[in-house]
């Protein structure tokens, strides 16, 4: 069960006339959104025993794909397409914990931990400094490639558990991607990069339409994966090369 719930929620003001704003403004108070995830059976061991055991950094990927279901859900009803996932950065604090029903539906607690708010993914990231390329990219020494966004949803989806739809976007990356990278042909091993991102191609070609009917096997999804990370490789491959 997924418990939603606004604290500290700000009074919206009527749209009205512009007025004159004070030449030093308070900071303008923001309300936090919180989401429990309860679970709906009751825990088989004692609660301080499980806690002890429990992978924490599993029960925070669990918790945001569920948030992240209800948000898509939510962006697709809505029609917005503004609206968008969370991520475990974005949270300001996280934990894993035991309690009673009416606790835990309160965001309360008898038992719990904190937890760090940077997966491992999103820590390696840290390590290959975007900072670097931002600037790079913003002084015209380094380019954005429509492949990038592309790649970007498909992970997005993957992580999720979206195949169908991450099959679709992988597709249409793997191809914009071969055409794109031509531009950096010859240098560094990028040619080898293409020509295994051209190898991928017809396989990807063909989960996409499997998709176009229904699910795909675990091993089309095994094989996304993998061909996703290939991917991301070739692109920082090719970001590494526009750097120097």
């Amino acid at each position: 069960m997924l418990v939603l719930k606004t604290l500290g929620a700000v009074q919206r003001r009527r749209r009205a006339r512009p007025r004159r704003a004070a030449p030093t403004p308070e900071p303008t108070a923001l309300s936090v959104g919180r989401a429990t995830l309860i679970y709906a059976k009751p825990l088989q061991v004692e609660p301080e025993q499980w806690l002890k055991s429990v992978d924490v950094e599993e029960e925070l990927l669990t918790g945001l794909a569920v948030i992240n279901r209800v948000l898509q859900v939510q962006r697709i009803v809505a029609a917005d397409p503004a609206a968008h996932g969370v991520t475990a950065s974005q949270a300001v604090v996280m934990r894993v914990g035991t309690g009673l029903g009416e606790q835990v539906a309160d965001g309360r607690w008898e038992s719990a931990l904190e937890l760090s708010t940077a997966t491992p993914r999103q820590r390696r990231e840290a390590i290959l400094s975007p900072q670097e390329r931002l600037a790079a990219v913003l002084s015209g020494r380094d380019v954005i490639l429509a492949c990038e966004e592309l790649t970007l949803r498909a992970r997005s989806d993957i992580e999720a558990g979206r195949w169908r739809e991450a099959a679709f976007q992988l597709d249409s990356a793997l191809r914009c991607s071969v055409a794109e990278l031509t531009a950096w042909a010859g240098q560094g091993d990028i040619d080898e990069r293409i020509s295994e991102l051209q190898a991928a191609t017809a396989k990807l070609a063909e989960s996409a339409q499997t998709a176009l009917l229904g699910g795909l096997s675990d091993q089309q999804v095994a094989a996304m994966t993998q061909t996703l990370e290939r991917l991301e490789a070739a692109l920082r491959a090719r970001a590494a090369i526009a750097r120097f």
